[in-house]
């Protein structure tokens, strides 16, 4: 017996021209995300082109040249940059401020968002509402007076300086997203695992930090990637014998204005890095922006 249900009398059929775009709908919008795609990810073709390509080639034409003719790659570039030491150095400088300042971030602010989301104080909202408040403040009003303080405390263009100063002005952004998220953890589930005998660091590590696994990768994303791109505060604070990559590359342009065949890998190397941590981490970026949405 056939199940499908006759169409009702007096509806109306859908015309022919709405047929067709309900079936090209989807593939324009395919068509349409992939050239967006494709012209977003133009500038990485290129600069991946360019750092294949000696100087003499890319002073003679453009990157898009190497498709007609491969004989201009050439890894005689990444072999240069391996020898360069002041971006090999740079690169493990990134790395040490990057990791600890993503790092300490994400305890802090989990440990604070938690409080401020599940625990009862005494002035919790208005302690939350300043954090929120620092918000707005932007960073180059705190340089001056920073600069000033680290040079009294011995931190002034230091590693430690410049981790400090990132942690500090990415805890506000990072205990204002966890203490949403785990805001909406269901009250009944704590209280039951109070009543089964956990304490609060317990209760923290065993149920609310798995529960808020998806925001703290994004999180951890967001900072991550801030503080590996960032320039501006490790021109200031970091030591300018030992610079962070982006110190670096931009010291190369000012100091070997012709060296593209090094700054081109450079670069590169310096982009990826953030590319493969976004991609490795993905799945959780989405997934903290679907629940954050969601909720």
């Amino acid at each position: 017996m056939s199940t499908s249900s006759p169409p009702r009398p007096g509806a109306p059929r859908p015309s022919l021209g709405s047929r067709i775009a309900a079936l090209t709908g989807g593939t324009a919008t395919r068509l349409v995300l992939v050239l967006i795609a494709l012209v977003w990810l133009l500038p990485t073709a290129g600069l991946l082109g360019s750092s294949f390509r000696d100087s003499a080639d890319i002073a003679d034409s453009g990157w898009w040249s190497v498709l007609g003719d491969p004989g201009q790659l050439t890894f005689g570039n990444y072999e240069a940059l391996l020898y360069n030491e002041t971006i090999t150095d740079s690169l493990f400088v990134t790395l040490m401020i990057t990791i600890p300042s993503t790092v300490l971030v994400i305890v802090v602010a989990s440990l604070a968002g938690y409080a401020f989301a599940c625990l009862e104080f005494r002035g919790r909202d208005w302690w939350f509402l300043l954090v929120v408040g620092l918000l707005v403040v932007p960073v180059q009003v705190a340089l001056l007076p920073v600069s000033k303080l680290f040079d009294l405390v011995g931190l002034f263009e230091t590693t430690p300086g410049v981790v400090l100063f990132h942690t500090a002005f990415g805890l506000p952004f990072a205990i204002f997203l966890l203490r949403n998220f785990f805001a909406e953890i269901p009250r009944e589930l704590l209280e039951a695992a109070r009543l089964d005998g956990a304490g609060e660091l317990r209760l923290f590590f065993r149920v609310v930090m798995p529960l808020g696994g998806p925001a703290i990768a994004s999180l951890g994303i967001f900072q991550f990637l801030w503080v590996w791109n960032d320039m501006l505060v490790s021109l200031i604070f970091a030591d300018a014998g030992s610079p962070p990559i982006t110190v670096a590359l931009q010291q190369q342009v000012r100091q070997f204005g012709n060296s593209i065949d090094v700054l081109a890998p450079g670069a590169f190397v310096s982009m990826i890095i953030p590319l493969a941590v976004f991609f490795l981490f993905q799945r959780q970026f989405v997934s903290g922006v679907m629940a954050g949405a969601i909720k």
